[in-house]
């Protein structure tokens, strides 16, 4: 604790690890994917897959460690963009070129082109305080353990609101079996996933605050970004839209939530399960998120 995340890297490039947070470009994307060689507490150096989620007050990282693997110390720093640009850079090369060009004066600040996101970490489902010994799961869904500020942004609801709330109670009616499903394959998975839902705009957290129905309760159409670890599930969302509420059939049932329940059960592939998290084979075109 409190120590500085660079002197546990073993790799010779580890003076460039803090570029990612404060390079002119930054602004290109939140979310970084890479691989580094950090050392163990027995002296050992174990390979790790790092993705850092950038915040407005802190950075998100999760590992996942490959002990069984040795190779040689890295000379460059190469990340993947996740979100926004969806590119690879080479920080080391990137940073050295730098250096060779002429300095230039900065009149303006830059300003983000990733537009409202707001950070959630929630429990795993599958190891929450068990209330139920036939499920082991919570009846409401996992707790929310950590969030930005910027939720209030998203939602009408600030950090101290939803701290140890169930995030599926956010989540709209229409959505929360397909988020369900989204935690289960993030926890049974390594890999950074995809996916598209939607939130109330208005949940109602607190007993004597103002009910809004759902029948009439906005729709905030979020894309997320979302990593399992042991400890929990790190999610970042972005803001893509505000809609009304989906329409309903006779029944009663949101019309939307059948159309998805008909596409996830047709067996074809969603851009998420297209787009792959690996350094080796991620290839997104950098006008991806820009898409309407």
């Amino acid at each position: 604790m409190s120590k500085s995340a660079t002197s546990f890297i073993a790799d010779d490039c580890k003076t460039d690890y803090p570029l990612i947070y404060n390079r002119e470009t930054q602004e290109e994307a939140d979310v970084h994917s890479l691989f580094l060689n950090v050392k163990h507490a027995n002296g050992t150096t174990i390979l790790e897959r790092v993705t850092t989620i950038k915040c407005s007050s802190c950075v998100i990282v999760v590992v996942m460690a490959f002990p069984e693997i040795t190779g040689q110390r890295q000379k460059e720093l190469q990340v993947e963009m996740l979100d926004g640009a969806m590119k690879r850079v080479n920080i080391t090369r990137e940073r050295e070129a730098q250096q060779r060009k002429p300095k230039k004066s900065i009149g303006h600040a830059m300003q983000s082109r990733q537009g409202v996101k707001a950070a959630f970490i929630v429990e795993r489902p599958d190891v929450a305080s068990v209330e139920t010994e036939e499920t082991g799961r919570r009846a409401s869904g996992p707790l929310i353990a950590f969030c930005t500020g910027s939720v209030s942004h998203l939602l009408d609801a600030d950090t101290s609101d939803v701290m140890n709330y169930p995030f599926l109670k956010l989540v709209a009616p229409e959505c929360i079996t397909h988020v369900s499903r989204f935690f289960d394959r993030l926890i049974a998975s390594t890999d950074v996933m995809f996916d598209t839902f939607a939130l109330l705009k208005h949940p109602h957290i607190i007993e004597g605050d103002i009910f809004v129905a759902e029948e009439e309760n906005p729709r905030v159409i979020v894309e997320c970004l979302g990593a399992a670890s042991e400890d929990g599930i790190a999610l970042l969302l972005r803001l893509l839209s505000v809609e009304p509420p989906p329409a309903k059939d006779k029944l009663s049932t949101y019309i939307e939530a059948s159309i998805r329940k008909m596409d996830e059960d047709s067996g074809y592939s969603t851009l998420a399960d297209i787009i792959s998290s690996s350094i080796d084979t991620s290839d997104a075109a950098s006008e991806w998120s820009h898409l309407p």
